[in-house]
């Protein structure tokens, strides 16, 4: 049985994404370029999955005199936030409190990560002192 397209971003999605949202809009040739910098791929490549992520409302495309402008639709934090709890759903049954157990036990965290959540949940809702 086939698997319902998804609209969270794959990692080569979001690895586009990341991009975007580090150097706001950019042209087909300006991502080339800046992915190119970390490992090799068409243009082809990039433009299809552009149109994939187009598709799935995780990009737009603004027209400009010589082609389009490509930026994220998202915000980074919503990504981020959406993508982090449906992984806590799927593999933590929704428990955060598991999810931050299973870092601390698998030595995931330095004592100054470990510290600095500390000092989030004293002073509630994830604030930074």
């Amino acid at each position: 049985m086939p698997r319902s397209a998804s609209s969270q971003p794959t990692e080569v999605e979001l690895e586009i994404l990341q991009i975007l949202w580090d150097a706001g809009p950019l042209a087909l040739s300006q991502l080339c370029e800046k992915i190119r910098a970390r490992r090799p791929v068409a243009t082809t490549t990039v433009a299809t999955m552009l149109k994939v992520m187009l598709n799935k409302n995780l990009v737009r495309r603004a027209r400009v005199a010589r082609g389009s402008l490509w930026s994220a639709r998202l915000s980074r934090k919503s990504t981020t936030s959406g993508m982090l709890s449906g992984l806590v759903d799927r593999l933590f049954n929704g428990s955060a409190q598991t999810l931050v157990a299973h870092l601390i036990e698998e030595g995931r965290l330095t004592a100054a990560q470990r510290r600095e959540i500390l000092d989030l949940i004293k002073n509630g809702r994830g604030e930074t002192p």
